[in-house]
């Protein structure tokens, strides 16, 4: 019924996504994915990705660059949701670049967004 190299494909994306979800569960230190310097303010040994997305999206991006935007937002992707990241960035009271905005709404093939009037 089923291509037998489609459902290889299938299964092989599922106990990943297993495996990936069990190794988050694990992690404590979130400097462990992203640079310390990101959350100077803040006691990042207390972050947990689920709960301080909020946070987490927004300093992610803060110090991103055309150069290095495309690693920048690939370690989120594989942490949240586009529709998360999205959300975060339109929400956040953090200090992310029209320009981080932009790049982000053209990654997304959505409408631009900015933080500053403009």
């Amino acid at each position: 019924m089923f291509n037998k190299k489609i459902v290889e494909i299938v299964y092989i994306c599922i106990i990943t996504l297993l495996v990936y979800k069990e190794v988050l569960k694990v992690i404590k230190d979130i400097t462990k994915i992203f640079p310390k310097h990101l959350f100077w303010d803040i006691d990042y040994s207390k972050l947990s990705i689920k709960r301080d997305k909020d946070i987490i999206i927004p300093r992610a991006l803060y110090t991103t660059t055309k150069d290095t935007f495309a690693n920048d937002i690939a370690v989120l992707e594989r942490l949240y949701s586009k529709q998360k990241i999205l959300s975060c960035l339109k929400n956040t009271k953090e200090h992310v670049s029209n320009k981080t905005c932009v790049m982000v709404a053209k990654r997304y093939n959505v409408t631009s967004f900015y933080r500053y009037a403009v």
